[in-house]
């Protein structure tokens, strides 16, 4: 459908829809609001667990509209959350879940983090995984 006549604005609905069903592929799990729910949550944790400089880096690196949703409520005077250890990050992700408690965040949440690592550059991806803690680089595997 064309709207705006802008390719990049016209076809961000579409992106959105395909990452999405690449995460309930990877989680089997057809379920779209949790999909968005955990793609959105994790990619807020892994924002605020970056610097500003870093965060911004891979900002540019997503499609429009999942920029969007990877900016929204971005505060850039907390950068970095602390603690910033894995424990942290998961409970992060899992809150959001308080109603439907995931049932393995720690899988799901790497799940996220394949298929950032499958969309973005090798080189964006490398800088994300060393800006995070030791402890938390085995969800990045």
């Amino acid at each position: 459908m064309k709207v705006t006549g802008l390719s990049a604005i016209d076809h961000a609905p579409q992106i959105v829809a395909e990452w999405l069903n690449d995460l309930e592929y990877r989680l089997d799990n057809k379920d779209r609001s949790h999909a968005y729910l955990l793609l959105r949550t994790t990619l807020h944790a892994i924002r605020d667990f970056l610097t500003t400089a870093e965060a911004a880096d891979l900002g540019a690196q997503l499609p429009v509209l999942l920029r969007g949703i990877y900016y929204d409520g971005f505060v850039p005077s907390r950068q970095p959350a602390h603690p910033r250890n894995r424990d942290a990050f998961v409970a992060r992700v899992t809150e959001a879940f308080a109603d439907r408690p995931l049932d393995d965040p720690e899988a799901e949440v790497a799940a996220v983090f394949d298929l950032l690592h499958e969309r973005i550059s090798e080189g964006e991806y490398r800088q994300v995984t060393q800006a995070m803690r030791h402890s938390l680089r085995s969800l990045l595997a």
